[in-house]
Parts: C-alpha cells; sequence; structure tokens
C-alpha cells in the first residue's frame, strides 16, 4: 500500500500533474459501487523529460510492474504482501470488498485506481473505521445517503478531505505542512459522475458544480479555486440536493 500512495505524492508535489475522476453507480438495493481513477500520465511523462532514467532509481516505481494490474482486493494484496495484520472478521469483510490496481498504457504505468464494491450503509460506517488506520483517497461523496430511490446529496461533501488525509499520512513532516495550501497546485481536475440504475425522475436543490447530462446521470465537477477560497461566491450553493428515481 505504501509503494502505491508514494506514486500519489509523488504526483502530487509536481504542479497541477494529476487527474481524478471518480463514479459512483447507486443500485436498486440501497447498495452503492464506487470507482477512483487517478491518471498519473503526465507527472510520469515529466519525470522521463527531465531525467530519463529517473524512474529506475526510484524503487517505487520499479515495484508498479510487481503489482497487480486486475482488479485485486485489499485483503489479497496485504495477504501476498505478508502485511495482513488483522483478524477483526469485520474489518477483514471490508478489505476483501476494497480493489485496487495498477494502470498501464503501452506497458508503461499510467496511474492506479481504488475501487469498493456494492457498499450498504453498513459497509461505510465500517469504512470510516477502517480509514483511521489505513487511509484511502476515496470520494467524500460516497457518504451521501441512498435509499435504493432517492439520493440525498449533501454539498458540504464537495471537498477533497480524504485526499488531504490520504497526502498527509503518506508523507513527510515538511510535505504534510505544505499539502491543505498548495492542494490547488496539486490537480489539473477533479470530478465525480454519479450514476443511476434507474432513470431520475426529480432533482430538488441546486449547486454550481452539479450538471445531469442525461436521464440516469449527474455530474460533479469540483472548483478547486472556489473550493478554497473563502470569498468565492456561488450562484447556486443549496446543502442539499434531492434526486428521486423512478
Amino acid at each position: 500500500m505504501k509503494k502505491i500512495f508514494f506514486l500519489l505524492i509523488a504526483a502530487a508535489f509536481v504542479l497541477q500533474s494529476c487527474i481524478i475522476n471518480s463514479e459512483i453507480v447507486y443500485h436498486k438495493d440501497a447498495a452503492s459501487t464506487s470507482v477512483t481513477d487517478i491518471d498519473m500520465k503526465q507527472f510520469i511523462a515529466e519525470m522521463k523529460a527531465m531525467t530519463p532514467d529517473s524512474l529506475k532509481q526510484q524503487k517505487e516505481f520499479g515495484d508498479m510492474d510487481k503489482l497487480p494490474t486486475v482488479w485485486t482486493s485489499i485483503f489479497d494484496i496485504q495477504k501476498k504482501e505478508g502485511k495482513l495484520k488483522t483478524q477483526d472478521p469485520d474489518s477483514i469483510r471490508i478489505m476483501k470488498k476494497i480493489f485496487m490496481k495498477t494502470n498501464k498504457e503501452n506497458n508503461e504505468p499510467a496511474g492506479f485506481s481504488l475501487k469498493m464494491e456494492h457498499f450498504t450503509k453498513g459497509d461505510y460506517q465500517m469504512l470510516s473505521s477502517y480509514n483511521k488506520k489505513e487511509k484511502l483517497p476515496f470520494d467524500q461523496n460516497i457518504f451521501n445517503d441512498w435509499d435504493g430511490k432517492t439520493l440525498t446529496i449533501n454539498t458540504e461533501n464537495f471537498n477533497l478531505k480524504n485526499i488531504e488525509e490520504t497526502l498527509k499520512s503518506k508523507a513527510s513532516k515538511d510535505e504534510a505542512e505544505k499539502v491543505e495550501g498548495m492542494i490547488t497546485m496539486f490537480f489539473k481536475s477533479i470530478g465525480t459522475t454519479l450514476k443511476f440504475e434507474n432513470k431520475i425522475k426529480s432533482i430538488t436543490g441546486k449547486h454550481d458544480w452539479v450538471k445531469q447530462t442525461d436521464n440516469y446521470t449527474i455530474k460533479i465537477d469540483y472548483d478547486l479555486k472556489a473550493m478554497y477560497d473563502k470569498e468565492a461566491k456561488l450562484k447556486h450553493s443549496d446543502k442539499k440536493i434531492v434526486i428521486v428515481t423512478e
């Protein structure tokens, strides 16, 4: 796990070299599946351009080839590496529902992805406890309330809290102190797509960053500058957005 998050931290400290896109699918049975893709192609290209052998010199980059390129649970990754430290059945159950993989293009590292498969409300409560021990850069929107028909979005979740905490937990002390003040420079863009198995019937509430793109899809595009500018004013910024499906 530390090898993977080293790559995220390294990408973050090359200005605007990282793109994060998340997709949350809301299932009819009140569960949801979340996938987060972290694209580091530009960072890797910049590293190669500056110093062609720089990737080879970093042990963590060499270890990327040893990491799975297909979805593999955190439980299996830690067990294979001999780093499984818990016997708690609830923690193990959650670890078996969280998957990671590295992504490649033309046989070159391109980033990695994180998936939380078919999580229930109870699973998300357990995830909060798990995340205190092993920081994961998941999308805050997974904590929005979904009952199988109605999604209530808390727009206060439109933040990068978990990404910031992940960076801080894996960075050195000096780097951690810089994270919050420079977060807008770390990423090119961050967006979240919400998809529903049933057609959207109605939407109550508005926010400048939220748009319906079709009958089944909502797109959230974060304005990173506005997010960290206390004086920024949005045209629409309702605290709650309620989406009802058929």
